[in-house]
């Protein structure tokens, strides 16, 4: 692939001329922490004179790893190569920790090298060793080290946890908050940061198996912090607006953002096929469309034409009864997307969110479903997250019955999925499912841009269909009069099924519709359309201006209503591979004009699932009303019997 003009490559001589000072910083270093309090006990002075070779290890069990190096000083290389007791040679993991923290800081170096010669830091720090620092620039001195500082933890930390990514294990630990944040100068905020590292690992490693998993720990709640840090701080914009290429490591740093491996993960899941998902015709449509949607994502341009154009689903949600076809759903879309990938030679993703990613520690869900987004938005992979059972997952906020863990959920996948920093590339989806989505919150909800009905099979055709599909071939039972498969053939079904949407299938929007029609006529303008909208909203107060960025979004799906053709998907040449501005303009030389009959027909879509949501959330609050009730004037009826 052709770089793009932001990238800039990071030479590897650049990177290796800083090797001597990172092993510098792993071999030893003195530091007295300024915030951090030490969580380990003082270490033996050393005498003058004497040589660094490999410490003691007592035999006495708890004392293995007890450190017996001087208080002040840092020996990264000492500790990781004590994280296996008492073994003397240097195992193969301990080795790849140290060659990551070695490249990650000179990586780390490197950038910080580069934005120094790119701003007037390098010119102020020589003017500053030569005493010729002038009073009018001792702030922007001090702003530009502060702002050398952030970037070479950032860096460092990134680099780091890309590196180790591939050797991260079952294993978790919990470091809790990173403290020993310092900003004065570059060195000493590595000082900082590799001291308290030293710290977490005296801590936590008391075998090998946690060596990793506490290095990545870390990493991750350093770059956190450094990055809540840079949000305030100045002289940024020459490092935030390039993108660093470390081509050896196929790394590429963008800014404050965290680079993941973007190897995808292998999925060892049932996967479906389009003809083996009976009924939800609607659903499986726009399914199989966005599957090829997702296939369209420019590596290079980091952004997807459809996304641009306006008409990619970057969220939706998927509800209907137990049995109608979720589960089979996002088997049949993951295995598009994968077969995809496959013959595209791109790395896929898929994830998902379960109810075992809720866990009682404080703040651990949060940060579950904050590395889920995160894996997910990943620019380097085609990425498909689904939340499978969302309403068990996600408390509705002031919930009584909902956990702690479930309230943070709530609150990070409503900031990642249309928060302020959300930033749609189009190379990832997120499906939302659910059997009671009226349990889920209702701003979660309607930050679902589209509405997937899995009503499951509906006609005779369908039942006679999925009966013929789920008996298998091990029978010679006759097929009898009836077009096999004929009434899944995808066009006519999906056409029929948006015609039934013409008008309203809820009683409550169907009042709505019937009213606005009554007094105005037909739906044939936008002003018109606007006051059914504005009747919507006076019927339910939930209906909001979100609601119709939803319903716009959808109605932009639809004038791409085509699908890539399969030769595109089969043949990288025709389409995968070629450039941005290629495949934007193929793309819009399919799109459809928008007519009126589009809007309606999403207007009722959208409206029908948000009034059969409240409906249903309605009818079940005032069901726990009438029982709470009941419970009291039971209660109060025996406590004034027994008072006699």
């Amino acid at each position: 692939m052709s770089l793009p003009a932001d990238l800039m490559e990071l030479r590897e001589e650049e990177i290796r001329a800083h090797y001597d000072a990172a092993a510098g910083h792993l071999d030893g270093f003195d530091h007295t922490p300024r915030i951090a309090k030490p969580k380990e006990a003082p270490k033996a002075e050393r005498s003058p004179g004497v040589g660094r070779a490999r410490r003691f290890r007592s035999t006495t069990p708890g004392l293995v790893t007890r450190s017996t190096a001087r208080p002040e000083g840092v020996h990264l290389v000492e500790r990781i190569e004590g994280s296996d007791g008492d073994d003397p040679l240097v195992s193969p993991l301990q080795a790849t920790v140290l060659h990551a923290l070695r490249r990650g800081i000179a990586i780390a170096l490197a950038v910080g090298e580069g934005f120094a010669e790119q701003t007037e830091l390098a010119a102020l720090r020589r003017s500053n060793l030569e005493g010729r620092l002038g009073a009018d620039k001792s702030t922007a001195f001090s702003e530009l080290l502060t702002a050398e500082a952030l970037i070479v933890l950032h860096v460092f930390a990134n680099a780091t946890s890309y590196l180790l990514a591939d050797h991260a294990s079952e294993v978790s630990i919990e470091v809790g908050a990173v403290e020993e944040v310092l900003t004065d100068n570059a060195p000493l905020a590595l000082n900082g940061a590799l001291w308290e590292l030293d710290q977490e690992l005296a801590t936590f490693v008391t075998s090998e198996d946690k060596l990793v998993a506490t290095v990545l720990a870390y990493v991750e709640q350093l770059m956190e912090k450094v990055a809540l840090r840079a949000q305030t701080a100045s002289h940024l914009g020459p490092f935030t607006s390039a993108n660093y290429r470390v081509e050896a490591d196929e790394l590429t740093i963008s800014g404050f953002t965290p680079s993941r491996a973007h190897r995808g993960s292998k999925i060892t899941m049932t996967f479906k096929k389009p003809n083996e998902v009976v009924g939800n015709h609607i659903a499986k449509y726009q399914a199989m469309k966005l599957s090829k949607m997702l296939m369209a994502y420019d590596f290079d341009r980091k952004l997807n034409p459809f996304a641009e154009l306006g008409g990619f689903i970057f969220t939706f949600m998927g509800d209907g009864k137990p049995g109608t076809g979720k589960t089979t759903l996002i088997q049949m879309m993951a295995g598009l997307v994968n077969d995809y990938c496959a013959v595209a030679g791109y790395p896929f993703r898929y994830q998902n969110f379960g109810i075992d990613n809720i866990d009682s520690y404080q703040g651990k869900s949060g940060q579950n479903a904050k590395a889920f987004i995160n894996n997910v938005l990943d620019p380097n992979v085609i990425g498909f997250g689904t939340v499978d059972d969302i309403d068990q997952i996600a408390g509705k906020r002031g919930d009584r019955q909902s956990s702690a863990g479930q309230q943070e959920v709530t609150a990070v996948l409503m900031e990642s999925f249309a928060g302020a920093n959300t930033v749609v590339r189009g190379n990832c989806t997120f499906g939302m499912f659910s059997n009671y989505p009226e349990n889920v919150d209702d701003a979660l909800r309607q930050r679902a841009g589209a509405r997937f009905l899995v009503d499951g099979p509906r006609t005779r055709e369908d039942y006679i269909d999925i009966l013929h599909l789920l008996m298998g071939k091990n029978h010679d039972i006759p097929l009898g009069k009836h077009d096999l498969y004929g009434a899944q053939e995808i066009k006519s079904a999906v056409a029929r099924s948006f015609e039934a949407h013409n008008k309203p299938q809820e009683t409550g929007l169907m009042n709505v519709f019937d009213r606005v029609h009554d007094k105005i006529g037909e739906l044939d303008d936008i002003a018109k359309i606007g006051t059914y909208l504005k009747g919507i909203q006076e019927a339910d107060e939930r209906f909001t201006g979100r609601s119709i960025k939803n319903i716009t979004d959808a109605v932009k799906v639809r004038a791409m209503d085509f699908e890539l053709p399969d030769e595109w998907m089969e043949n990288p040449e025709l389409f995968l591979v070629k450039d941005y501005d290629t495949k934007k303009d193929m793309i819009e030389d399919l799109r459809v004009p928008i007519t009126t009959d589009m809007v309606i027909q999403e207007v009722n879509r959208y409206a029908d699932s948000e009034f059969r949501y409240a409906d249903k959330s309605d009818e079940a609050a005032i069901e726990a009303m009438v029982r709470d009730f009941g419970r009291q004037e039971e209660a109060k009826k025996r406590y004034l019997e027994g008072k006699g």
